[in-house]
């Protein structure tokens, strides 16, 4: 097939057009994606860049979730705490209300309660783990800031590591009796009572010094938690930077491409009429 020939003024025309419509394409791709940079081929820079700053937000992201998970197991273990010194609280009660009884009978009855408050307390304990780790007996909370460096970490614990409950702070139970001791001036029932006590007062300010550790590691994780929502938006906005584009911008362009297309196209008209002008002269 032979080529058909184009004048000089009609293929600069037509090559104006091509160029209009792929930058109006491309224009239009924009407006549809909202993104600058699609692939790797419109600007491999810009992708790849953005790439990794995204694939850091998202790694910070999971670490943000176990963070804030470890914020509900603090939290727990601090309701745990609070309501062992309650409990402590109460069996306190019974046993200064004993302490002032006369009756032995009434002092049986006190101890029977207080036994069972501090069987409570251990039940309690037991009760106050989340998300397979109770740190009240004897679990471990590890928890991560940064994906590429181990260091970055913090290791909880709670009494050392050890079971938080009533024998380990100093609570134990005694058999019914002994704070009477069936003694008339009840002496050896008092001795006991008054080292009921002291343990109980004991436990309880040994309470108060886990929960303010709790309360201090909470802090962190929770400053940590708030450092990592910030990096997050900042490295997201970082790789917007690179990819997005300005919508405006990219509107008005391609508003401009449709005008200079329409001009193009009347003047490829005006080309192929002065053309045919010349052929008429043959006619």
């Amino acid at each position: 097939m032979s080529q058909v020939a184009l004048s000089a003024g009609i293929r600069d025309t037509l090559l104006t057009i091509q160029r209009t419509t792929r930058s109006a394409t491309m224009a239009e791709q924009r407006l549809a994606t909202g993104l600058k940079v699609n692939s790797a081929i419109d600007n491999p820079l810009a992708f790849f860049t953005a790439a990794g700053l995204r694939d850091r937000s998202n790694d910070l992201s999971g670490l943000q979730d176990s963070m804030q998970q470890a914020t509900r197991t603090i939290a727990a273990a601090n309701s745990g705490i609070e309501g062992m010194k309650k409990l402590f609280e109460t069996a306190q009660g019974l046993a200064n209300q004993a302490a002032a009884e006369q009756d032995g009978a009434v002092r049986n009855t006190l101890q029977r309660q207080f036994n069972e408050i501090i069987r409570q307390v251990d039940d309690l304990m037991r009760n106050s783990g989340y998300g397979g780790v109770n740190l009240l007996n004897g679990g471990t909370l590890n928890v991560r800031f940064d994906g590429n460096d181990t260091t970055a970490s913090l290791a909880l614990t709670v009494n050392g590591g050890t079971v938080l409950n009533a024998a380990t702070l100093g609570v134990t139970t005694g058999a019914v009796g002994s704070w009477s001791n069936a003694d008339t001036t009840v002496t050896g029932g008092n001795a006991n009572i008054a080292s009921a006590l002291t343990s109980i007062r004991t436990a309880i300010t040994t309470l108060r010094s886990e929960a303010s550790r709790l309360g201090a590691n909470n802090a962190i994780i929770t400053t940590r938690q708030e450092f990592t929502e910030n990096m997050i938006n900042t490295l997201r906005a970082g790789a917007d930077d690179w990819t997005l584009a300005d919508l405006n911008e990219e509107g008005a362009k391609l508003t401009s491409l449709n005008t200079r297309n329409q001009i193009a196209q009347t003047a490829l008209s005006l080309a192929s009429q002065r053309d045919q002008s010349v052929l008429r002269l043959f006619g």
